[in-house]
């Protein structure tokens, strides 16, 4: 999380309101049109500028600012919920994680839309609008999406494995070669959640019931779930280095040709095939997640966009919020920064599934077809803490499966019983 320095900071940033004017109550107006400042993390790439140099000459009196945050995802998070607490109209559109939605929709922050703010979800991923909605009530709009998927050597594999059995059993490949098996992420922080959710769903079990509030994780299949991570990391086929991967450690062993086998997000693809450093250049490929039976469930990624309720230029927002989840802008953002699109119809286009540059494009749309959502609950910052600690704990050996999952089941429901 956050220093206590900069969150005070933050705290205070938020009490005077951003540049957009100081607090206000949320906006009962639907039509107010003009300028909006738009928020999200760092834009590395300079895409999402030029993306609103687009908008901007199409709507000169309509201007999009760029307002980039960290590049942390807890100090987003912290710094929408301040502006948020603030009643901050200058938050005019926010990126919001899928995980947030819930969050956010239930302490009334986002405009609902739906009447004249609604939009057309028909030709989107559902599992994109799923996470974009709240209690029946779709609360943000889909913009990118992304599901994990396994990075294998083609060269040393001859055909990818579809079970966890199979993926093991060539662990004896990687030894051969004096390598390591299979990492993900496994540092205690929101992509150890991710991992771990992927593990639990494949074997048929869940963190957190419908209700978004009760704990049902203390089973025996999201025990088998959790057990496959613990085992495959005491006995070596998950090497130890790997307890303090993030998604960058990962994707650099995978490059400098360390790992068999990652499971990683789509932006690896690109620069293990480009990167002067990769020695794995030609010689990967990807693949659907494994789990016990047969193809996995890989947790669904993304964010979306949401409209704060203090917006005094609504219409604007709901436009372009739209213009982001346009062919052309999805397309760009494809091909450009390997987002996953939300458009249905780009993960079966042939235009884009014969760029080389998208050879993953395929694989991905099959594992969004299987993916699952983390824990739908609006007290998610808690749960992800409860998950992340006990897995931690679990897959590194200083306690037992069993013993992991009770904890994550009682930090769950005390996280939630608020």
């Amino acid at each position: 999380m956050a220093a206590a320095g900069a969150l005070a900071l933050t705290l205070a940033l938020a009490a005077c309101g951003s540049s957009g004017g100081g607090g206000g109550t949320a906006s009962k107006d639907e039509s107010g049109r003009g300028p909006i400042t738009y928020v999200q993390g760092k834009d590395n790439t300079g895409d999402v500028k030029n993306i609103i140099a687009k908008w901007n000459a199409l709507h000169p009196d309509q201007k999009v600012t760029l307002k980039e945050q960290s590049d942390q995802a807890d100090q987003q998070h912290d710094d929408l919920v301040q502006h948020f607490k603030a009643q901050d109209p200058g938050y005019d559109v926010v990126s919001v994680d899928v995980v947030w939605t819930p969050e956010f929709a239930a302490q009334n922050w986002l405009q609902p839309l739906t009447d004249k703010f609604a939009l057309d979800t028909a030709p989107l991923l559902k599992v994109a609008v799923d996470a974009a909605t709240y209690q029946g009530k779709l609360y943000a709009a889909p913009m990118a999406s992304d599901g994990g998927m396994l990075y294998y050597r083609k060269d040393l594999v001859p055909k990818p494995p579809t079970t966890w059995s199979e993926l093991l059993a060539d662990c004896k490949i990687a030894q051969a070669h004096h390598m390591g098996c299979y990492a993900g992420q496994f540092a205690k922080y929101e992509g150890l959640t991710v991992n771990a959710s992927e593990a639990i769903n494949a074997a048929g079990g869940e963190i957190v019931k419908s209700d978004g509030k009760t704990a049902d994780v203390d089973t025996p299949q999201a025990a088998k779930g959790l057990s496959f991570l613990a085992d495959a990391y005491k006995n070596g086929d998950i090497p130890k280095e790997a307890i303090t991967y993030q998604e960058e450690q990962g994707r650099q062993a995978f490059e400098a040709g360390k790992l068999l086998f990652l499971r990683n997000w789509s932006y690896v693809y690109n620069l293990a095939s480009n990167d002067g450093s990769s020695v794995v250049k030609g010689k990967f490929a990807v693949a659907p997640e494994p789990g016990p039976n047969g193809i996995g469930a890989s947790t669904l990624g993304g964010h979306s966009l949401g409209m704060s309720v203090y917006s005094k230029h609504k219409a604007t927002a709901l436009d372009f919020m739209k213009f982001y989840e346009s062919n052309d802008i999805q397309r760009e953002l494809l091909i450009k920064e390997s987002n996953a699109p939300v458009l249905k119809s780009l993960y079966t286009d042939p235009t884009l599934l014969a760029n080389p540059k998208l050879g993953y494009l395929k694989t991905l749309g099959e594992s969004l077809g299987s993916a699952k959502s983390r824990p739908v609950t609006p007290f998610y910052p808690g749960v992800t803490a409860a998950i992340e600690e006990n897995a931690y704990a679990a897959i590194k050996g200083s306690k037992p499966v069993s013993q992991a999952l009770k904890d994550m089941q009682a930090a769950i429901n005390s996280a939630t019983s608020g």
